[in-house]
């Protein structure tokens, strides 16, 4: 950058400011209205779950987490209890914890050693239980429990036979629908007409098909499900138990269904959203269209229905943008009005963030690969240093909308490229379908391709281009680094995968049913271990040209931290550049913020270093876990 343009880049951006913890976040409503939950730091800045009695500011703290901080937690249907989600340094063995808002008395619903709950469905008529996944009996597999919110007794429920990994209760609080994984890679959709029959197969969806169950009708007469079959996109579709019919309720040729409103008393299904270049929603119950019409008007920026009360006459809403925080709303049925709650970080509000930019280009094979662009605020976006960040999954998708990472880089100076390589989700199953068996082959040649048009815009410095991620990111970062070496200047790897072999070999027993989805979409274990090899960055490291950074969770439960540790050991062996990260309290990223602050100082320094971006000093971090090598 020459010195001639670095005086007209914005303010430099704290990193506490993008990477500490937000101010206040996750509003919920409680059923009855009455109260408004939400997740906020406490002196110490660990995040609580505090309360607020709707119309007054008598905010007060509920938990009392000692170090990770609270970032789940949902009311159940009792107006004086809400649940919160906790693990133990990133392990992902989550509890829930019970809190009653009066007495602030706090209870492990789950206290089982190792074990993982997942919360299945409340229902408000049940409001004093809650259904409950839990690998309590075989470490490989969820059963269902009954949990008693009055007195907390577990009582098991529904068994697994060993390949269900999702369940779908109906309106009077039984298990009914089930997915399972097919040892064909794909899934039969199980349906009960009642607890104490046999499971019949409803549907049956191919390893080249994607779908799952959604809800029952208030009747019981019909179960909703999304599915990709007899269409190229996933679909919402309504089955009609008595005949197995299906009508489609909300589909689009190219991107499938992304989020659903459905009313939690009537279990009316009421809008769909699809996730273009950005959110768009499609209301199907009229009753609520007056109000989504006057909730679009309220700020720019997309909106989200996050919470509602019993009676459906308060709803609180989120506001994204890509230049700003998170706005939260209350906002009133009856009145159609709302009302400014609090953004998640107020820091943010007036400084000059760059905007995000959807792009498109076409990949080597003619394929069209979307994404998002993010350049410098104050400068021209031309040749200049870029940073190619890649998103995790890989079987997940980047959205449109503030990203820290993305944020902090542009603020440093870098043109930031997020892109959603093929075998991204959201664009339908013949794109998902083409990153089957591609990791390291078409999925990276779409990564090198996005390099060839930033440089052939003008956008990008060719010989400053970093690649950055984590999970998958972070696999194709060595990848980078290893297949094609000569295109990248740097690398920063977040708990990323370097041998595929043992990545499959060491998964955690939970996922034993997904392994024949795993064997067909990045390659087969068993058979095929030569396979594996040849799209492993580790047995390539010492093709590596340039400095690569690695940050990773001691007790990463997906990919573990042998992964770092075998080609951090590889390359120190050939002396190759390289720098080492390990955090002993934390799992697959980064939960802490002393953490991140830590981890993003030594990143921006790393980057600064090689590609010559501005850096914010990295101070003295108390508290951060970090062993440096």
């Amino acid at each position: 950058m020459s010195s001639a343009q670095a005086p007209s880049l914005a303010p430099l951006i704290p990193r506490e400011i993008l990477f500490g913890n937000p101010e206040k976040t996750s509003p919920q409503l409680s059923p009855d209205g009455k109260y408004l939950a939400y997740i906020a730091p406490d002196e110490k800045n660990v995040l609580q779950v505090w309360l607020r009695t709707i119309g007054q500011e008598d905010d007060q703290i509920l938990t009392a987490d000692k170090k990770r901080g609270i970032r789940i937690f949902f009311w159940t249907y009792n107006a004086d209890q809400l649940i919160y989600m906790q693990d133990s340094d990133g392990d992902e063995n989550f509890h829930l914890h019970l809190v009653n808002i009066h007495s602030k008395i706090v209870r492990d619903l789950t206290p089982f050693q190792g074990v993982k709950a997942e919360l299945v469905e409340l229902e408000p008529k049940f409001p004093d239980q809650a259904l409950v996944a839990l690998n309590l009996n075989n470490p490989q597999k969820f059963d269902v429990y009954r949990i008693n919110l009055k007195n907390g007794a577990v009582e098991f429920d529904t068994d697994n036979p060993g390949n269900i990994i999702s369940w779908t209760s109906d309106a009077d609080f039984q298990v009914r629908a089930a997915i399972a994984s097919t040892p064909d890679g794909g899934y039969d959709l199980l349906l009960r007409e009642t607890t104490d029959k046999e499971w019949d197969v409803l549907r049956h969806w191919g390893l080249e098909e994607q779908g799952n169950s959604v809800s029952f009708s208030a009747d019981g007469k019909t179960l909703y499900i999304e599915g990709s079959h007899d269409a190229n996109a996933q679909r919402l579709l309504a089955v009609d138990l008595d005949t197995r019919e299906e009508t489609a309720i909300a589909q689009d040729e190219q991107y499938d269904v992304m989020g659903i409103v459905i009313q939690p008393v009537t279990r009316v299904i009421q809008a769909v959203s699809f996730y273009k270049d950005k959110q768009e929603w499609q209301v199907i119950d009229e009753s609520i269209a007056a109000d989504f019409e006057e909730i679009a008007k309220v700020r720019s920026g997309e909106f989200s229905l996050i919470s509602r009360d019993l009676e459906d006459k308060n709803w609180l809403l989120a506001y994204n943008t890509d230049d700003g925080p998170v706005y939260y709303y209350a906002y009133n049925r009856e009145s159609k009005t709302s009302t400014f709650l609090f953004s998640n970080q107020p820091k943010l509000e007036g400084l000059q963030l760059a905007s995000m930019q959807p792009i498109s280009y076409e990949a080597r094979d003619g394929l069209t690969i979307h994404g998002y662009l993010t350049t410098p605020v104050g400068i021209l976006s031309q040749n200049l240093p870029t940073i190619l960040l890649v998103h995790g999954g890989p079987w997940m998708r980047d959205t449109w909308g503030l990203d820290p990472e993305a944020q902090w880089l542009a603020n440093r100076g870098y043109a930031v490229l997020q892109v959603n390589f093929r075998g991204s989700t959201g664009y339908g199953k013949a794109f998902l379908n083409a990153g089957n068996r591609e990791w390291a082959a078409k999925m990276h040649d779409d990564l090198i391709d996005a390099v060839n048009w930033l440089v052939e815009k003008g956008i990008s410095d060719p010989q400053k281009i970093a690649i950055m991620g984590g999970s998958y990111g972070g696999y194709a970062t060595l990848v980078g680094l290893t297949f094609t070496p000569e295109v990248f200047a740097a690398g920063v790897d977040i708990v990323g995968p370097s041998n595929l072999i043992t990545l499959i070999g060491t998964i955690p027993p939970y996922w034993e049913p997904l392994k024949a989805m795993l064997y067909h979409r990045v390659g087969n274990l068993e058979t095929e271990e030569e396979f594996l090899k040849s799209r492993s960055p580790l047995f390539f490291a010492d093709r590596i040209q340039k400095p690569l950074l690695i940050g990773q969770g001691a007790n990463d439960p997906r990919v573990k931290q042998s992964e770092s540790d075998q080609i951090v050991n590889a390359m120190q062996q050939a002396g190759l550049p390289v720098k080492y990260a390990l955090y002993t309290d934390e799992g697959h990223g980064f939960a802490r913020p002393e953490n991140r602050l830590h981890f993003f100082a030594i990143a921006e320094e790393f980057l600064a270093k090689y590609l010559g971006g501005r850096f914010e000093p990295l101070a003295d971090i108390p508290g951060h876990s970090g062993i440096v090598n």
